[in-house]
């Protein structure tokens, strides 16, 4: 169990804290090159020929999250909350990623949920926060434990519940081709973790206005 901690703590840090002999721009255009020519084309014709150049640039907005810090995102918290210790829902966060092992989208909904103790946290950070962790090359079930993972260290809730529904297209497009198969993951610390009965009140707001 420690080493599954100490891997997920690993890849929590920002991307500036992680060592790095990062490759220069114009090396990355030449991958890009060698893979248009591996697929079968010519990266000098017209249609191609600027492709290594916008791959790149698309690669700096889709893998952002290498460069944010998950703990600066939930740096503020609000303790004036007048008394409020029930729980804070927000569901059906958006976000596209991409699998790490074939770097092929994954895109779906997120859900969280949290029982405050010292404070609460600007509702759109939640947002940003999956975001973070979203545009970075993942794994749906490590991406569900991080979420969890940083809310946790930031605000030290009486208990955190995530979820995410997502479509991956290393199913759905290559492999076995099963369009609109739904993954579904969730990570339950504290008191929905002890609690089943939290973890059914989670799961019934989620769906509460859902045919």
């Amino acid at each position: 169990m420690d080493d599954v901690v100490k891997s997920l703590s690993k890849r929590m840090k920002p991307f500036a804290e992680i060592p790095s002999n990062r490759p220069t721009r114009e090396e990355a255009e030449d991958a890009v090159r060698t893979l248009i020519r591996w697929a079968g084309d010519d990266p000098h014709r017209e249609g191609l020929v600027d492709t290594p150049k916008r791959v790149t640039k698309a690669f700096k907005e889709l893998y952002a999250g290498y460069k944010d810090d998950p703990h600066e995102v939930l740096n503020k918290i609000f303790a004036e909350v007048e008394g409020y210790d029930d729980i804070v829902l927000v569901r059906d966060i958006p976000f596209y990623s991409h699998c790490e092992h074939h770097m092929v989208p994954f895109f779906g909904i997120a859900h969280i949920g949290y029982y405050p103790s010292k404070g609460v946290v600007g509702l759109s950070k939640l947002a940003r926060l999956v975001e973070v962790y979203a545009r970075r090359l993942q794994t749906q079930e490590t991406m569900t434990a991080q979420i969890a993972q940083a809310l946790q260290d930031s605000l030290e809730p009486r208990g955190i519940a995530v979820m995410i529904e997502a479509e991956h297209m290393c199913m759905s497009m290559r492999g076995v081709q099963k369009a609109g198969a739904m993954t579904l993951t969730t990570q339950f610390l504290g008191v929905f973790k002890d609690d089943p009965a939290e973890q059914v009140r989670f799961l019934t707001l989620l769906r509460q206005g859902k045919a």
